[in-house]
């Protein structure tokens, strides 16, 4: 990378389609469940060979911040980003491209990253950043990373390209799609859409100056962000919810996309950790003690107590501190609405 570029990280939530794993304390970016890594150490990991820690920044809820120093020790508590209230990825790019612009200028490219993704091929994925970059100071515009789907999920927005750029790997964004059918999901991977996987790659002047001139949600709230103690909080106090594809790239006429295939997806739920862990030979995914006989394609997550599964197929079994979750694949999607109608003795666990 010709230019020091700076990278942001999403990293907030407690991920409560991992419960009872991921709990406020012990959120899912702090919990190794691809491999042996946080997800969040795996993500700074996995970016340092393009950005160091000094330029990244780490965006999360305030409680987070303690536990991230302890998890990334590395990483200065001022590039810890505490978020006052949740307010959507608009604002916090906007405030994260704010900040960066004060510290390194305009002309500053950002890339900005979730915690909480797989990356099979982690040279390929920093090769397609590089591509991404160049697309940004060429074009002055705001890229996004559309990944090469590998199956009609309905569970991710899709990116329709529009034209070439000619020279460049990008093509201008026809349209952003958001979660379709899963039939509507086939005709969009027979028509070369892409997955619109959150990667978004500007000079942080470029993207402030659409926010500016499309996302009154936010624009006004910029003039809070004047390096003061008290200005994360007087911005965030000012601002409203909106995500970034809809309050700025979808409003916007200087989108553009590059292709990724680099084996990306979202950690998302407990039936995505059937995708990126390894599987024994009936397609099984293990993690701590478990005895796995006649049954197929299940995941397992025994922390504390064993697990024995026998003659049963896609199932979700998870058990910590007395506490056992039975569930499919297929439903392991609707734990949050699960949470909400616990009673309150099981509710505390989480």
């Amino acid at each position: 990378m010709t230019e020091p570029a700076w990278s942001v990280v999403l990293a907030g939530g407690i991920g409560s389609r991992f419960w009872p794993l991921s709990t406020p304390e012990r959120p899912k970016q702090l919990l190794p469940l691809v491999d042996e890594r946080p997800l969040l150490v795996a993500t700074l990991q996995r970016m340092h060979d393009l950005v160091p820690h000094e330029r990244t920044l780490v965006l999360t809820n305030a409680s987070l911040v303690d536990p991230i120093c302890a998890a990334v020790p590395e990483l200065s508590r001022a590039n810890i980003v505490p978020e006052p209230r949740p307010a959507g990825t608009a604002a916090a790019l906007a405030f994260a491209a704010a900040e960066i612009a004060r510290r390194a200028g305009p002309e500053t490219v950002m890339i900005c990253v979730h915690a909480d993704w797989a990356i099979a091929d982690e040279p390929g994925f920093r090769a397609t950043l590089e591509r991404a970059v160049g697309v940004a100071r060429e074009q002055h515009g705001l890229v996004t990373v559309g990944i090469v789907p590998t199956r009609p999920d309905p569970g991710f927005g899709y990116i329709e390209p529009g034209d070439a750029v000619a020279g460049s790997p990008a093509r201008r964004v026809r349209r952003f799609i958001e979660k379709p059918t899963r039939e509507r999901a086939v005709e969009l991977c027979a028509s070369s859409c892409l997955w619109n996987s959150g990667i978004f790659v500007w000079r942080v002047g470029d993207f402030l100056d659409e926010v500016r001139k499309h996302t009154p949600e936010v624009a006004p709230a910029l003039d809070e962000i004047d390096g003061k103690p008290d200005s994360l909080a007087r911005f965030f106090a000012s601002v409203k919810s909106v995500s970034v594809d809809v309050g700025v790239l979808e409003r916007s006429d200087c989108v553009y996309v590059v292709p990724g295939d680099f084996g990306w997806d979202d950690v998302g739920t407990w039936a995505s950790l059937h995708r990126v862990r390894v599987q024994d030979g009936h397609g099984n995914v293990v993690s701590g003690t478990a005895v796995v006989s006649d049954a197929t394609n299940n995941v397992v997550h025994a922390e504390g107590n064993a697990v024995v599964l026998f003659g049963v197929s896609d199932l979700v079994v998870v058990t910590r501190d007395g506490l056992t979750l039975v569930t499919t694949r297929d439903r392991s999607v609707d734990l949050k609405g699960l949470i909400e109608s616990l009673p309150p003795g099981i509710q505390a666990r989480t």
